[in-house]
């Protein structure tokens, strides 16, 4: 049983968080590849937008319900799938409809809400950006009970952090004093906004502050229902049975951000499960020795064997910097880093996000292929 298999068994949700541009989706697509691998019905949810993580499922596009991926051509091989595997695209804004449309206290302000302009532009904001939708459609799937497992590729952020202070974010607008302002107009307040949007109402034509007033008029009667979305969305990433991965590069940047992370989930009291360094060159522990450099020139001449050694070179040196910050992770976050090799082309079908998934699972060394992890 791999070191990861072991970390993760018993959760039904891992998140796979990180900075952005660290390959959070294809990570995260390997890794639901290989629960089910191990027999489990497993829910992947991802946010990349571009077609070729659909292409690499052997889809033909995801959308904003699990689609079951076909994975009978893995039949008979160390690969194969014994379980089954679902995986969407997150929708933000249809997923914030959904969950007006579950607070809603009657069919009635459901409809206006959706259908209030301001909120048909401005829906997706409101929701705290992906970050909320993306743990509003965790938690709806979770609360189905269909899978065994639920893999969440979080929403590309500058700070991952981003994504664990959603809830607060959206809370902190409904209650905030500008929409306090909206709710109840009153005095000078009243006197300023009635002008200036009476100004805005000539100049373009809109009734903008009747749809403002009106939006937050009904957001404001669905606020418990918010609050009380917020609180269940803590229990579940608290809960025993929910882990968060930590996706980084080598570089420094990254790391800083993996490890800040790593502090801010043992403070808010969650589990991590491990750390994934994505992107990771491999150190050559024999070296170029002379005997190496005289077989190249041999098989390539002078020149090309002089252009190989000086890359061999180059790699080194990046191979290095990366064992440095991996003992960096290790240090501060007290787990030993599962590794995968840097990559130069995109994943783009089956076969090779099962070999993503087989060195994320330890059936394979972190070694350079043709596909990188993005």
């Amino acid at each position: 049983m791999s070191r990861l298999t072991t970390a993760l068994a018993g959760h039904r949700v891992v998140i796979c968080a990180g900075a952005g541009g660290v390959g959070k989706t294809t990570v995260s697509a390997a890794l639901a590849l290989g629960l089910a691998a191990q027999g489990h019905r497993v829910a992947l949810i991802t946010i990349d937008p571009a077609r070729r993580l659909a292409e690499a499922l052997g889809l033909d596009s995801l959308g904003n319900r699990p689609q079951r991926v076909d994975t009978a051509s893995l039949d008979g091989t160390e690969s194969e799938v014994r379980g089954e595997l679902f995986a969407m695209m997150l929708d933000a804004k249809r997923t914030f409809d959904e969950l007006i449309e579950l607070l809603a206290p009657d069919a009635t302000t459901r409809d206006q809400i959706l259908a209030n302009p301001i909120y048909q532009h401005l829906s997706t904001a409101v929701a705290g950006s992906q970050d909320y939708t993306a743990m509003a459609k965790l938690f709806e799937l979770d609360h189905s009970g269909d899978y065994d497992v639920i893999v969440l590729d979080t929403p590309p952020s500058r700070h991952a952090i981003d994504f664990l202070q959603a809830p607060d974010r959206l809370i902190a607008f409904l209650e905030g004093r500008a929409l306090a302002a909206f709710l109840r107009p009153t005095g000078h307040v009243a006197r300023v906004a009635g002008l200036g949007f009476t100004a805005l109402r000539r100049i373009t034509g809109m009734g903008l502050m009747e749809d403002l007033t009106a939006l937050f008029q009904l957001l404001a009667g669905l606020l418990e229902g918010f609050r009380r979305r917020a609180r269940d969305v803590h229990t579940l990433l608290t809960a025993g049975t929910s882990s968060f991965l930590i996706v980084t590069s080598p570089e420094a940047a990254a790391v800083d951000e993996a490890i800040f992370f790593g502090a801010e989930l043992d403070r808010a009291g969650m589990h991590r499960a491990g750390v994934i360094a994505n992107r990771v060159h491999p150190l050559d522990q024999r070296g170029a020795d002379k005997a190496t450099a005289t077989r190249l020139t041999a098989a390539f001449g002078d020149r090309l064997a002089a252009k190989v050694m000086s890359t061999h070179d180059d790699v080194q040196r990046l191979a290095h910097r990366d064992q440095a910050a991996i003992e960096r992770l290790r240090s501060a976050l007290g787990d030993e880093p599962v590794c995968l090799a840097d990559r130069v082309a995109d994943v783009h079908d089956l076969e090779t996000l099962v070999e993503v998934e087989s060195e994320l699972f330890g059936r394979t060394s972190a070694r350079p292929r043709q596909a990188r992890a993005a």
